[in-house]
């Protein structure tokens, strides 16, 4: 069940709609939203045998594809839905290896500026206490223009 709290600028239902559409190559992961709150998300990624990769471990891609949206989520709690707003750098640290299961994405907001916001996402299997991976990034903010809807 997502839930949002007052303070988020974005619903979590429509959040979990504008990534399964909008992001459609993560959005077909399975990824659901959990809460969001103003700067703030939290996102699971349902454990896949085509996320496996040799030595039994979660693939990288799909990891940073996860913390990717889960930083685009927590940066559209700060300011609405601007579908627009887009990766400049990313950097993941892998800390230990994910065990077979979900994953879940913690994200916040560190800074938010006009132009740019900068954040930080852990990444944790499901029901595991300490982080298999550690991402920071950038993202750029467009300039005021109304939202784009996404084409049907």
């Amino acid at each position: 069940m997502s839930h949002s709290d007052d303070t988020s600028a974005i619903a979590a239902a429509e959040l979990e709609t504008l990534i399964r559409e909008g992001v459609p190559l993560v959005g077909s992961y399975g990824v659901t939203v959990e809460s969001v709150g103003a700067g703030t998300i939290r996102l699971r990624m349902p454990y896949r045998t085509d996320f496996v990769r040799p030595g039994g471990t979660v693939t990288g891609p799909a990891l940073f594809g996860l913390a990717d949206v889960a930083l685009y989520g927590a940066v559209l709690s700060l300011i609405g839905r601007v579908e627009l707003a887009v990766t400049t750098s990313m950097t993941i640290n892998f800390l230990r290896k994910p065990g077979q299961f979900g994953v879940i994405a913690e994200a916040r907001i560190l800074k938010l500026g006009k132009r740019l916001a900068y954040g930080d996402v852990l990444l944790y299997s499901e029901g595991e206490d300490e982080p298999v991976a550690h991402v920071t990034g950038t993202y750029s903010i467009p300039p005021d223009r109304p939202p784009v809807t996404m084409l049907a």
